[in-house]
């Protein structure tokens, strides 16, 4: 039986960091940990890595793979590996060491985590690839040629040893791994369409958002057009929860850091924060969530439960202090716009409310084609300390969403460790255009900080009693959402959505009054309309629009001006068509409302 794929990627970065130690000796290997699709391994010889030298260390795998050496494990006192590695060289292993002497955890990222195992304290495992030794956990393959094919090296970036600017820099090798050939080659063609797609060149394209190097990187500027596409899509939300009994809410930015402290989230986020101290020396931290904030909006009151569910929803920005080396267009930013909502309701009430969250979420994603895989993002049964909270609570909230999951009777994924650290949720994963799989929208169940917050309600028998939060967000991140919407439409958004719905484009200079008074009648009957009276030819102002994206053009020339039929081109046609003005308003407006894509 083949090994699991995360058993190969992982053994492939071992059999990288020793063709790596083949051809530079003097090599110091940082950590080489699986992600997605992959794997990569940090490394420092002294000197920038070229492409050159990734053609180099591809042969030599090869090479390694050919010989076929087997992994072996070895169990070894904390201080026997010490004095190997340092017997190495390996000044980096020897660091991550110390820390497990003296912390039990090499943790600073949960990709390096390598906690001491808890059934074997003081002891930790190496594994011998031929010559080569590396400090690991496991698993591995038995042998290297289990690997297969399916691998290729593919990038590199500099990165910091354990993402401290302070500390040396390094060289990140990233890596391919599938389970063969023909699926490495199905993704580099899926990958090779996603460049072109992508939302940072698109976005500056379109005119959508900048940056700015005075403003600072991961705080993103929208302009008019991007703020169009956005507020859009906030107010579908809205409309979507509006009928459910949510009710609008605004809080500041800012807060006491007493207030995290209370949520549990200052012990498990602090490093995350951006602090601001005051000048009679108080600490505030800018929001990272909203969650918080919004249960004091509901303990400002006693409540009934005859008032319960009370729904909460607001779209703001939170913050929170990302490295500058994991910044990446609006998919990792530092301000972060959240179509955040929350459900404060009793236990009985639970599943009612998440079924109408699930409703939401379904109709929004609908509207953009998206399919849906639900998953079961559940506590890591072997790590209690990650969760707060009672372990009753966990049972009957996971309960819960798992009952909901298995009575729809649809195909839904097992996530155990994917849990928040103050409950469980059920994530969705949305399959866009081209394939890929992204993490959009949640919901979780919080019992956690209601209880550190006191946030109850008085039941039938006069007593106080412990709610239960939802926490609901249907775009999640704005930003993050925005970047894949851009992606899955290649730019081209439905024209209920487009920033600029339609293009006038006048023949010649003396149409240009008639163009502007029909964007005037256009725009008056709701439509976002644009016109370009440059100087161009006719046929470079089609291209223009094209390459900008409008869904509709109207060609005005003479003939127009005269009262004849609109010409109309459609984005993507080739052919043109005729159509009196009010049945193309019409036409447009009835796409608009029903969402047409």
């Amino acid at each position: 039986m083949p090994q699991p794929i995360e058993t190969r990627r992982h053994s492939a970065a071992h059999v990288m960091a020793a063709a790596v130690k083949r051809l530079f000796p003097e090599a110091k290997l940082g950590v080489g940990p699986v992600i997605e699709n992959g794997f990569y391994y940090d490394i420092d010889i002294s000197r920038p890595v070229t492409n050159d030298d990734v053609k180099a260390i591809t042969k030599e795998m090869r090479k390694i793979l050919k010989e076929n050496p087997a992994f072996t494990r070895m169990d070894i006192s904390l201080d026997e590996a010490i004095k190997l590695f340092q017997d190495l060289g390996q000044t980096y292993k020897v660091e991550l060491l110390n820390d497990l002497k003296t912390k039990g955890t090499t943790k600073v990222s949960a990709e390096e985590a390598q906690d001491v195992d808890p059934q074997n304290v003081g002891m930790v495992s190496i594994y011998r690839t031929g010559e080569f030794t590396d400090l690991c956990r496991g698993p591995h393959v038995t042998e290297a040629k289990e690997i297969g094919d399916g691998w290729k090296l593919t990038k590199i970036a500099g990165v910091y040893w354990r993402g401290k600017d302070t500390n040396p820099q390094m060289q990140r090798i990233y890596g391919l791994c599938f389970d063969t050939a023909a699926e490495l080659e199905a993704y580099e063609v899926m990958m090779a369409e996603a460049e072109k797609r992508d939302h940072r060149k698109l976005g500056k394209e379109l005119g959508l958002f900048v940056f700015s190097e005075l403003v600072g990187p991961g705080l993103p500027l929208w302009t008019p057009r991007g703020t169009t596409v956005r507020e859009l899509l906030n107010d579908f939300v809205w409309q979507l929860r509006k009928p459910y009994g949510y009710e609008r809410v605004t809080i500041p930015h800012i807060t006491k850091k007493d207030l995290y402290e209370t949520s549990g989230h200052w012990a498990k986020y602090a490093e995350d924060l951006f602090k601001i101290k005051t000048r009679e020396d108080h600490l505030y931290a800018m929001k990272p969530m909203n969650c918080p904030h919004h249960t004091q909006i509901y303990a400002s009151e006693q409540r009934s439960y005859r008032q319960l569910p009370i729904r909460y929803a607001e779209t703001t920005m939170v913050y929170r202090d990302e490295q500058s080396g994991e910044l990446s267009g609006l998919s990792r930013v530092l301000s972060i716009t959240q179509d955040d909502a929350h459900v404060f309701c009793r236990v009985s009430q639970v599943r009612d409310e998440a079924e109408k969250v699930w409703d939401i979420i379904q109709r929004f994603y609908n509207a953009f084609g998206f399919t849906l895989t639900p998953r079961f993002s559940r506590r890591d049964m072997a790590k209690p300390e990650k969760y707060q909270g009672s372990a009753e609570d966990w049972d009957k909230a996971e309960a819960s969403l798992k009952g909901m999951l298995e009575e729809k009777k649809i195909n839904w994924v097992d996530g155990p460790g994917e849990a928040a650290f103050y409950g469980p949720k059920i994530d969705f994963m949305a399959k866009d255009s081209i394939g890929r799989t992204w993490q959009v929208a949640t919901i979780q169940l919080d019992f956690t900080q209601p209880k550190n917050l006191d946030v109850f309600c008085i039941n039938e028998a006069g007593e106080r009693e412990q709610v239960v939060m939802i926490h609901c967000a249907i775009m999640g991140s704005i930003e993050r959402f925005m970047s894949v919407l851009i992606e899955h439409y290649a730019g081209a958004f439905p024209l209920w959505l487009s920033p600029v719905q339609v293009m006038i484009l006048p023949v010649a200079d003396r149409h240009n009054d008639f163009a502007f008074a029909l964007a005037k009648e256009l725009k008056e009957r709701g439509l976002r309309v644009e016109v370009d009276d440059s100087t161009e030819s006719v046929g470079k102002k089609i291209r223009n629009a094209e390459k900008g994206k409008a869904p509709r053009m109207l060609v005005v020339g003479d003939k127009e001006m005269e009262g004849g039929p609109l010409t109309v081109r459609v984005r993507g046609e080739a052919d043109q068509k005729s159509l009196p003005k009010e049945a193309f308003i019409a036409e447009c407006l009835k796409m608009v409302e029903e969402k047409a894509t």
